[in-house]
């Protein structure tokens, strides 16, 4: 699916882009590629199983697979991260924080396989980053924010793409129609971390906002991260 020129989902069981034996389900999450001069940048690479599929939708855009130069992680779970193992063998570099570059590594509890009756096949991240490092990957300026909560590891990935402040948010907050917040049940939970997260991530502007999971935000999706946090500050107080 084109989102913008040069930017596409290409992977997602909620919606049905890609399909890993559960129908509108969590357990593949939304990839998204960015086309550059220098190759192609993907944002989370799916849980694994899925790879092919989501070749298979790249091809139709006339996306070469084999151009994958990089793959940037907004965290470790299985269904973000599980294809990294496999993309690794094709050459493409990773990057992610220091808490998914950990966790990734070690393919353990913190990926999350027990979520989806799989195993993790761990992998390392070549490059890891800090909280507000700006970065420039195939010719394009990139800045993290570390928004941990849902898991240690989660990060929010900002970019410029025609005209347009874009964040890719993983699962940082719920998706539209389904939740507020990302799935509690990770061995890294942590709710008092997330709400001090969701406070911060609350006073950003974007024009787009990428999820990890379902219905792209295309319009004001300040509005939906303030409308999380509203709901968290009823709910969590400590």
């Amino acid at each position: 699916m084109q989102i913008l020129k040069n930017l596409y989902q290409i992977g997602g069981d909620l919606n049905g882009i890609t399909w890993d034996g559960v129908d509108a389900g969590y357990n593949d999450c939304n990839t998204y590629v960015l086309k550059s001069p220098e190759g192609l940048i993907m944002f989370d690479c799916g849980c694994g199983d899925t790879l092919e599929q989501i070749f298979t939708n790249m091809r139709y855009w006339g996306l070469d697979p084999a151009e994958i130069r990089y793959c940037i992680l907004t965290h470790a779970h299985l269904d973000h991260a599980g294809a990294g193992h496999l993309l690794k063998k094709q050459g493409v570099q990773f990057f992610s924080s220091n808490a998914t570059a950990s966790a990734v590594a070690a393919g353990d509890d913190r990926c999350c396989p027990y979520l989806y009756h799989k195993k993790f096949k761990p992998f390392e991240v070549d490059h890891t980053i800090t909280d507000g490092e700006k970065l420039q990957i195939a010719g394009l300026s990139f800045e993290a924010m570390l928004l941990p909560g849902h898991s240690m590891g989660c990060t929010a990935w900002f970019f410029e793409h025609e005209n347009k402040r874009i964040v890719v948010s993983g699962d940082i907050i719920g998706t539209l129609l389904d939740g507020d917040f990302g799935w509690s049940g990770s061995i890294d939970f942590d709710r008092e971390i997330y709400l001090k997260s969701l406070k911060r991530f609350a006073k950003i502007d974007t024009d787009i906002m990428l999820p990890g999971h379902g219905m792209i935000y295309f319009h004001q999706p300040k509005r939906r991260v303030e409308s999380v946090l509203n709901t968290a500050l009823m709910e969590w107080r400590f």
